[in-house]
């Protein structure tokens, strides 16, 4: 498996990743499927503004990707970051998660952000034990933040401050 920087090309397969997870769970309140002429555009304006978006490959498939972009609007926030990382489901329970947040966390910690933060759905254990055993903690709750379904949804903050690993020749 590699992990490299998203292009414009991997936009349909991250944008097939993603439709599920819009259309059938709560783990985004985006209530709209993302096209990939989105995806591209998503993509493109991270990268632009010096975030990641990066994808987890193995033999010219998507696996998943994951990305970061400011947390709040202002120049406050500049450097604490908000992050996502999703899997295709035949990803899951191998590894690729965890590939991709080391990742990101290196390229946060390269440019000069203070935290990571994560905003998970308080019915999504699988999303609060996979940042908690990569080393995220709980930060905050926020009761009915989110709307889907026909219902709220409670909100769970994460937290980590992203050190960067020593590359191999170090």
């Amino acid at each position: 498996m590699t992990v490299r920087a998203a292009c414009a090309d991997d936009a349909p397969a991250i944008a097939a990743i993603w439709a599920p997870i819009i259309r059938d769970t709560v783990i985004t309140f985006y209530p709209h499927i993302r096209t990939a002429e989105e995806v591209a555009a998503m993509i493109a304006g991270r990268q632009a503004a010096g975030h990641a978006f990066l994808v987890a490959e193995r033999a010219g498939a998507i696996l998943g990707f994951a990305s970061y972009s400011q947390f709040r609007a202002g120049p406050g926030y500049v450097h604490s970051m908000e992050h996502t990382v999703n899997l295709a489901p035949e990803a899951r329970g191998h590894g690729t998660g965890a590939a991709l947040m080391r990742a990101i966390e290196d390229h946060a910690a390269r440019a000069g952000h203070h935290a990571l933060i994560g905003a998970v759905t308080a019915c999504n254990a699988g999303s609060l034990a996979f940042h908690r055993r990569l080393g995220f903690a709980e930060v905050g709750r926020i009761p009915g933040a989110g709307w889907k379904f026909g219902r709220f949804h409670d909100l769970v903050l994460v937290h980590k401050q992203p050190r960067a690993r020593p590359s191999a020749g170090s």
